[in-house]
């Protein structure tokens, strides 16, 4: 009977459940021996080959049940009695595969190949753990050697097809990659790994990708299974630098791309990032310091150049942007400080002290109602006293700025004197006048008669202690102090005991 070894193919399991096809190396007589010959046994001792045939059996035995660790015991019991043994490398390395231990099975192949250079299903086995480990030339190679030794086998055609598919993806992958396209670099990185799912390069550049897209936690996972298999990978180790990085902690970060290039002094990706890195630790620093020391526009300086070293680390950039809304309120940047807040919170809109800011700014802007929204949408976040107290005085100053602004009708300031109040109705009464806009149209005669009257409405209350208190603390007056105003009788009081006396003390020049 012709030696077989075991192959590791699509129809491999359905293979090993049958005793009549299953494809493992068997040799030495099947038929069981009578009691002489077994007694005979026992006095002649065995030799290496004897015995290690005899463990490639057992061998054989746990495969066909699926043990593979047990099988995997016995293959190396007869690896170690006869190390010569093509098939038992090549039985050994059919059970790594099974294990997905394909760098020892790659080994276990090549070295049956040594023994064997005409040992085809070696080259298969060869061609199946290149794919796995996406090392597309070492499977084209195996698969040359396939064919060259058998012309009819198919043993590897599905290796060579989707060899063919692994090579276009690479393609694909690192046209995206130049492009920063994240999103398409994992997605096809997906499909590769499909193919190539023990392939360490394309996990570790998947990992990459996440922590550029913010994924640091996925990232984060791949890289420290990678390490467990390899603890000297400087791949792997960048992109746990790189996780560190975008989570904004830049010091372990700087030690990680360190250890990397201790490894691989060569490795570029580290150095760049260990560069840039230090960079914006340095630039974050000193915008800080000169924040807290007054210098405010040139920490806006330093904020903005910081913010134009990575566009894609949304954790920093977010701390940046707020540093620089800061800033901008120091400077009396509203507009500007309420810009930067919207863009952190489009990158985190999470981000408590950003929405603070701007519902304050919105406040400052006279912007109540998205200044009550930014607080209602705070106190979601974080339930506390304060967020409570803000949020009721910005419902108050809405309140308020519903109401007339009688400051802003007559042009004056919250802290006016009794002075400036008086002065600021009679240049607004003489302007507002209905006699003054006798020979204008009715509409703007109207116009001006409406104003007249809110001007008078605004001293009247303005030039009264106690309804001005009232007025200022945001309780509703006008309906009950203004029932039966008349604006005119107060235009004639104000310039009779304020003009000179005289029913008529002023002209209108026209």
């Amino acid at each position: 009977m012709d030696d077989e070894v075991i192959e590791i193919s699509d129809s491999e399991r359905e293979e090993t459940s049958s005793n009549s096809e299953m494809d493992v190396e068997i040799t030495g007589e099947q038929a069981a021996v009578d009691a002489n010959v077994a007694a005979a046994e026992e006095i002649v001792p065995k030799d290496a080959a004897t015995i290690a045939e005899e463990k490639k059996k057992l061998g054989n035995d746990q495969y066909k049940a699926q043990n593979y660790q047990n099988a995997l015991k016995f293959y190396t019991d007869a690896i170690s009695l006869c190390p010569d043994s093509a098939a038992y490398y090549g039985n050994r390395a059919a059970c790594y595969m099974m294990l997905l231990n394909f760098n020892s099975a790659l080994t276990d192949a090549r070295h049956a190949i040594r023994i064997d250079p005409g040992f085809e299903k070696a080259y298969v086995r060869v061609a199946k753990c290149c794919l796995a480990l996406g090392d597309i030339i070492g499977t084209e190679q195996a698969v040359k050697m396939v064919s060259e030794l058998n012309s009819q086998s198919t043993a590897v055609a599905g290796e060579q097809t989707a060899v063919q598919k692994l090579r276009q993806l690479e393609a694909t992958i690192q046209t995206n990659y130049d492009t920063k396209a994240y999103r398409n670099v994992v997605f096809y990185l997906d499909s590769a790994l499909k193919l190539a799912p023990a392939c360490l390069k394309y996990r570790l550049l998947k990992a990459e990708c996440l922590a550029f897209l913010g994924r640091c936690d996925e990232a984060l996972d791949i890289a420290v299974g990678v390490m467990k298999l390899d603890t000297t990978s400087a791949d792997a180790i960048y992109v746990r630098g790189l996780c560190l990085y975008y989570t904004d902690n830049l010091d372990k970060g700087i030690l990680h791309f360190e250890r990397a290039l201790t490894l691989d002094p060569d490795h570029y990706k580290s150095k760049q990032m260990r560069s840039k890195c230090k960079q914006l630790k340095e630039m974050k620093e000193n915008g800080n310091m000169l924040f807290k020391s007054g210098r405010y526009r040139e920490a806006h300086v330093i904020y903005t150049d910081a913010l134009k070293i990575d566009e894609h680390n949304k954790d920093i950039n977010s701390k940046l942007l707020y540093n620089r809304a800061l800033v901008n309120t120091r400077i009396g940047n509203l507009r500007e400080a309420v810009a930067d807040c919207n863009r952190v919170l489009e990158l985190n809109n999470q981000y408590l002290k950003a929405l603070l800011l701007r519902a304050r700014c919105y406040n400052d802007l006279e912007k109540f109602e998205e200044s009550v929204a930014d607080y209602e949408t705070a106190l979601q976040l974080e339930k506390t006293p304060e967020i409570k107290r803000l949020l009721r005085e910005a419902k108050f100053a809405l309140k308020k700025s519903k109401r007339k602004d009688y400051y802003k009708i007559l042009g004056i300031g919250r802290n006016a004197t009794d002075d400036e109040v008086k002065k600021a109705y009679r240049k607004k009464a003489l302007v507002h006048h209905p006699d003054r806009h006798a020979n204008s149209s009715a509409e703007e005669r109207k116009e001006e008669e409406l104003k007249f009257k809110e001007v008078g409405e605004a001293y009247a209350i303005l030039s009264d202690a106690r309804k001005k208190a009232r007025y200022d603390s945001g309780q509703d007056i006008e309906e009950q102090e203004h029932a039966h105003f008349d604006p005119n009788q107060m235009f004639s009081s104000f310039f009779q005991y304020n003009g000179g006396g005289g029913s008529s003390p002023f002209n209108f020049e026209f």
